[in-house]
């Protein structure tokens, strides 16, 4: 039986692009730090580019997850920190390629003056739930 349950758009809410209106589930929280677009060197990949800087932050996550024991399957809610609302399409496109779309989790977006280092376009946390079995550590 799953542990999450999703509401694309309750009664009297329109429908939103890519996102449910509202995911609830039982389990364990998991609370996933935002994620930039650096390598697993601290080197930046994209510079400039909203589309390799989203891949390399959706990678991130899909890592930082696993390590928690949980997929993208798991998230009921992602935030987004951008520094320019018009590079959402290439964000959304990476992040498509992770989420199921079918039953995609709550999310926000937020244009932010600056992320940490001028170089970073966007910066993305994520929400999850899982069963409440520890993860194995390795």
């Amino acid at each position: 039986m799953p542990h999450l349950s999703h509401l694309a758009a309750p009664e009297g809410v329109a429908p939103g692009n890519g996102y449910s209106h509202v995911v609830w589930g039982t389990g364990r929280l998991i609370a996933v730090s935002g994620q930039v677009a650096l390598d697993e060197h601290g080197e930046l990949v994209g510079p400039g580019d909203p589309a390799a800087q989203a891949r390399q932050v959706f990678e991130n996550l899909r890592r930082c997850l696993a390590g928690a024991g949980a997929t993208f399957a798991d998230v009921v809610k992602l935030t987004y920190f951008v520094t320019d609302v018009a590079q959402l399409p290439a964000i959304r496109e990476a992040r498509d390629a992770f989420v199921d779309t079918v039953r995609p989790p709550a999310s926000s977006a937020v244009q932010v003056a600056a992320l940490f280092r001028p170089d970073l376009l966007l910066e993305v946390e994520a929400l999850a739930v899982v069963g409440s079995s520890e993860p194995t550590r390795r």
